[in-house]
């Protein structure tokens, strides 16, 4: 029972509470009305029968006579959609340059009847649209949209087993003296973070290509996984014209797919970066200030010996790892071979 209904109840009672005793102002008094209002209740029920009980607010009924018109409240919400973090009086000049008169109270009265005072009630719709249906978002969309929203900050690179997707970058990692700048072209299994990595003096794509036909491919092939996608920024080392650069021949003909992250946006390939830092703080920084190097290839001694401690022994906090090792989870993440079916022999009739 509403509320409604029990003073619609109430008042039926102070009726029938009169009647019987045949005195209004006694029945007032037991109740607690006034003598106006049981007159006023009487009336309405007399007039009205049982709905003249319940209270009906006082106002215009229906849409009130000033609001906008169907076409500019439409016109109001279409552009909230596309613009969300503008305000009422931004949107109302907006549409006067369209030919669109509204006021900016008319602007937030549309707002009111929607849901969406506020700029993250209208950022929610846009999210909310984006995912209903397919429409293509600007720049300013797509970053008030991975400012506000948890599923955009939150992505993460979706892979199902071992050999799926491999990020590679190459990474700088000092001047050595008498030798130069020291690059590492870093490997990295994408579904166990297993690492492989190579220092040079340069970060040309024979050396990108090296270390995949050194290091990392056998290391598939020895455990029976084929590469299927590798994952790169758009450095010179890895990109260029197709049917010229070393690097896109040499997957060619691998038959392995080559994608690239989006310009100026190192978090596409966040597993990657990821491993530099813990390289950085858990091995460069360290040996740097512990060993004097004199060649590359004592740093490379070095660099192997930690990332066989890192593949085997260490345990991995990353994400979906639960303290696994990389080799540990590079091992389940081996895609089954597809059991075949025995073929059936025909027998002949005797």
């Amino acid at each position: 029972m509403t509320t409604n209904d029990k003073i619609a109840r109430r008042k039926l009672s102070l009726l029938e509470l009169a009647k019987d005793l045949q005195n209004v102002s006694r029945a007032c008094k037991v109740m607690g009305y006034s003598r106006q209002q049981f007159y006023e209740i009487r009336r309405n029920f007399q007039t009205f029968g049982s709905e003249g009980l319940l209270d009906k607010l006082p106002g215009a009924k229906g849409p009130h006579p000033n609001r906008v018109s169907e076409e500019v409240e439409a016109a109001i919400l279409e552009h909230s959609l596309q613009h969300p973090s503008d305000g009422p009086v931004r949107v109302s000049q907006e549409l006067a340059l369209k030919g669109i008169q509204v006021s900016s109270g008319g602007v937030r009265g549309v707002w009111s009847r929607h849901q969406l005072l506020t700029r993250h009630e209208r950022l929610l719709r846009l999210e909310q649209t984006t995912r209903e249906q397919k429409i293509e978002l600007d720049e300013s969309q797509i970053r008030l949209l991975e400012r506000f929203s948890p599923e955009f900050r939150e992505r993460h690179i979706e892979v199902h087993h071992t050999g799926e997707l491999v990020a590679v970058d190459t990474f700088f990692v000092g001047t050595l003296k008498g030798v130069g700048k020291v690059y590492m072209q870093s490997v990295l299994d994408c579904f166990s973070r297993h690492a492989w990595g190579r220092l040079y003096t340069n970060k040309l794509p024979i050396s990108a290509v090296h270390v995949l036909n050194n290091d990392v491919l056998p290391f598939f092939e020895s455990h029976g996984v084929k590469v299927k996608t590798i994952l790169s920024d758009n450095g010179r080392e890895f990109c260029d014209r197709p049917d010229q650069h070393p690097y896109e021949l040499f997957l060619q003909l691998e038959e392995i797919e080559h994608r690239t992250t989006r310009v100026r946006r190192p978090q596409s390939n966040g597993f990657i970066e990821r491993l530099h830092r813990t390289l950085l703080d858990e091995h460069f920084r360290i040996q740097g200030r512990t060993k004097w190097y004199e060649s590359i290839d004592e740093m490379q001694a070095d660099l192997e010996k930690y990332l066989d401690q890192y593949n085997q022994k260490r345990p991995h906090q990353g994400r979906n790892m639960r303290g696994q090792t990389p080799y540990a989870v590079f091992l389940k993440g081996v895609p089954k071979a597809p059991k075949s079916q025995p073929v059936k022999s025909e027998t002949k009739a005797a």
